[in-house]
């Protein structure tokens, strides 16, 4: 499903939630024969945070309570008041969240219920499960939202992805790691932000990656890779197209966080120099969801995005799902 789409949207809050246990390849490597070097050419990856696992001490209670630390809850929680805060907003002043996740803390109810309560939040609230292109999948929803009449959206991207890690699968259990990020989206009366999109799925690739109830990620590494390379491409370059821009007019590219060899690739076939690159995936690993959101928020804090640039947010996950979006960046607030 592609569009192009002209509303009045903007971003005018963001923030970033990571747990305090950082786990380095060294210490990956104690649990099955790898190595530092080997990781990081692979992967480009150097640490990970985590929530739980076997780096993290188990709580006592084995059902602690949502609010409980080490929650995919908690993570969404603490990134979103950030960007409230940065947003000069309250919880009571927001309409609705969106909660981006393939890892919630229950099967019943959604996430972003508890989300909502600990923010103060009394609009709606629900939870996206696309996988890695859920933030992206999450950037429409609220931008549509907002074309509905809504007036501000919490919008957040948050795994503990550390649950679901097989760690004794030497192929991907470095590749994971837990965090949070998120941001505020708010109705404009200027020209809108969300200038084109696309969003799409193959359900008949649905065993490429996969977790069970109960089990560990299961992922046929390779074929994921050329998938997800040629898949993001062309969502990016739809997306471009949608929104009547060629790719040199793209200031800043954030691609999901995969590894860097995927993040290399797509860039080198749109045509995207690294400097254009928002990049996070050495000291985070792949956070699902998050891994969008933690990239953009870095690049933000680090003053690489200026009034009128035009973003490229593309991403892909299991289901094989996959998403782009042209954002157009307004500074000032409504």
């Amino acid at each position: 499903m592609a569009a192009q789409l002209v509303t009045g949207v903007t971003i005018t809050g963001w923030g970033s939630a990571l747990p305090e246990r950082t786990v380095t390849n060294e210490e990956i490597a104690t649990l099955f024969d790898t190595s530092d070097e080997w990781i990081v050419e692979r992967s480009g990856i150097h640490t990970r945070h985590v929530a739980t696992g076997p780096f993290v001490d188990p709580p006592a209670d084995p059902h602690p309570p949502l609010s409980g630390l080490g929650t995919t809850g908690t993570l969404a929680a603490r990134a979103a008041r950030e960007a409230l805060q940065v947003a000069g907003l309250e919880g009571t002043d927001v309409d609705m969240v969106v909660l981006c996740t393939t890892t919630a803390d229950q099967l019943i109810p959604a996430s972003s219920a508890s989300v909502a309560a600990e923010l103060g939040v009394t609009g709606g609230a629900m939870d996206i499960n696309a996988a890695c292109a859920g933030f992206t999948y999450g950037i429409v929803t609220a931008s549509g939202l907002i074309a509905a009449g809504a007036r501000r959206i919490v919008l957040i991207g948050a795994e503990t992805l550390s649950r679901a890690t097989n760690w004794s699968d030497r192929t991907n259990a470095f590749l994971f790691g837990d965090g949070a990020g998120a941001v505020v989206v708010e109705a404009t009366p200027s020209d809108g932000s969300l200038l084109g999109w696309d969003l799409g799925v193959d359900g008949s690739l649905v065993d490429l990656l996969y977790a069970h109830h109960g089990s560990g990620m299961a992922m046929r590494g390779k074929e994921v890779f050329r998938r997800a390379v040629t898949a993001t491409v062309a969502s990016a370059r739809a997306s471009l197209e949608r929104a009547k821009l060629d790719v040199d007019d793209v200031a800043l590219f954030v691609p999901h966080q995969a590894n860097i060899r995927i993040m290399d690739a797509v860039a080198a076939r749109l045509g995207l120099p690294q400097e254009k690159v928002a990049s996070v995936i050495g000291s985070t690993g792949n956070t699902s969801s998050a891994s969008i959101p933690l990239a953009l928020v870095d690049a933000i804090r680090a003053g690489r995005v200026s009034e009128g640039d035009h973003l490229l947010l593309a991403g892909f996950g299991a289901g094989m799902t996959w998403a782009s979006a042209v954002w157009r960046w307004q500074g000032n607030r409504p």
